[in-house]
Order: C-alpha cells, then structure tokens, then sequence
C-alpha cells in the first residue's frame, strides 16, 4: 500500500532534514538535487516561524500591529534576501563559481529558515517578557538582541554553507570568493538594518494603529534612543 504524504508534512520533514543533517543537506545544494522542492518548503517553513514570531511582537500593541507584524516579517527577510542575491551570485561568478542562482538561492535560504526556527523557539521568552515586564524600550531592546544572536547564528551557517559549496570549484578564485562572501555578508546587514526599519513599525507604539511609519532618523540612532530612555538618560 503507497502511503502519500500529505504537503505540509512534506515541507517540514524537508525542515527537519535540514536541522538534523546539515552537511548532507547541503551536498544535495551543492549537487542540485531537488532544489524546487527543498526552496518551496523551506520559504513555507520559515514563513511560518516568521510569522509567528511577528505576531508575538505586533502583540505589544494591538491586533492590527499583531496582524501586520506577522505578515511584515516573513517579507522583510525574504526581501533583503532577493535585494541581496544578485550581487553574492555575479561576482562569485565572475571570480570562478561554477553554481547555479537556484543554488545559491537555496544555500541563502537554509540560512534564513535557520535563523527563523530560533526565533521561534524563542518565541515563548519573548511572549513573557511581553506579558510580565510591561516596559516598552525594554521589550524592544529585548527583541533586537534577540534578532542579532539569530541573525548572527544564521550568517555564521550560511558562511559555512558557502565555503561548502565552493568546495569543486575552480580554486584559483576560491580566497577571492571568500573575501567577497565577507564583505557580502557586511552588506547583507546593512541591507536588513535599513530594510527592517523602512518596514517599520514591527512593534507599535502608542497611538493609533500605523501601517508604516514616515521616513526619518535611521535605525541605529533609534537603538541608541531606546537604551538612553531604558537607562533614564532622556
């Protein structure tokens, strides 16, 4: 008897592949093996997690901020991803690559799946802080450091990931490469920061329900912001 597996099964036993075997996960990247199918279930599956996470925090405000974080956070991700993708795929070509964009793609998906099962295993620290500290720059702050050690986690996997993948090809331009990677990886972060706060807001703030915030200040100035009102200073 053919048992068939249902799609959402499906896209997390492709999740669960990934977290349980990564070095064979990503030889299959590096081989090309099944790459719609590992692309399809991984953006479903961190778009899920993503989600998630971002209702958490649009909770600290109201259902629409709720509502809106949860769709605001999976595109924030993805989208700095896209924004990102051509420059890491031409030069790494240019300089000897020998891979495909799906690859590359990919690979950069495992990384943002990666940092999107963190933050929901996160979730729960973040939704009780929510519910007991009650202190706004607090829960922001709380949150921010929360993004950075899972985005920092999923940087260090994907760099890792890439210099798996680079493994066959042509080794001239291989510490080229590499530099390229690094200095992506920095670029990669600006993108996002910026990114994240045109997106803005994700948490609310007093007042009435905003969609997007006008264009003003930068997002490190915000941080320094929040820490200054955390610790009295304003």
């Amino acid at each position: 008897m053919i048992k068939r597996e249902f799609p959402a099964t499906h896209y997390f036993t492709v999740l669960m592949g990934l977290l349980r075997d990564r070095q064979g996960f990503m030889e299959e990247i590096r081989q090309g093996v099944r790459l719609p199918s590992k692309i399809i279930s991984l953006l479903v599956c961190s778009s899920l997690f993503f989600a998630v996470y971002g209702a958490i925090i649009g909770s600290s405000h109201s259902l629409l901020q709720a509502l809106s974080s949860a769709f605001k956070l999976p595109c924030f991700y993805l989208m700095t991803l896209i924004l990102c993708l051509p420059t890491l795929y031409f030069f790494s070509i240019i300089f000897g690559s020998s891979r495909s964009i799906g690859q590359y793609f990919a690979m950069l998906l495992t990384s943002v799946t990666v940092i999107s099962v963190l933050q929901f295993s996160l979730a729960p620290v973040a939704l009780f802080f929510l519910i007991t500290a009650r202190n706004y720059q607090f829960f922001v702050l709380l949150n921010v450091a929360i993004f950075a050690l899972t985005g920092f986690t999923g940087v260090s996997f994907l760099y890792q990931g890439m210099q798996f993948m680079s493994v066959q090809d042509n080794e001239a331009g291989q510490e080229t490469r590499t530099s390229i990677l690094k200095f992506w990886l920095i670029l990669y972060a600006l993108v996002g920061c910026q990114l994240g706060w045109t997106l803005r807001p994700f948490f609310g703030t007093s007042g009435e329900f905003v969609l997007f915030r006008a264009m003003e200040g930068n997002f490190y100035l915000s941080i320094f912001k929040a820490i200054g009102e955390l610790l009295g200073f304003n």
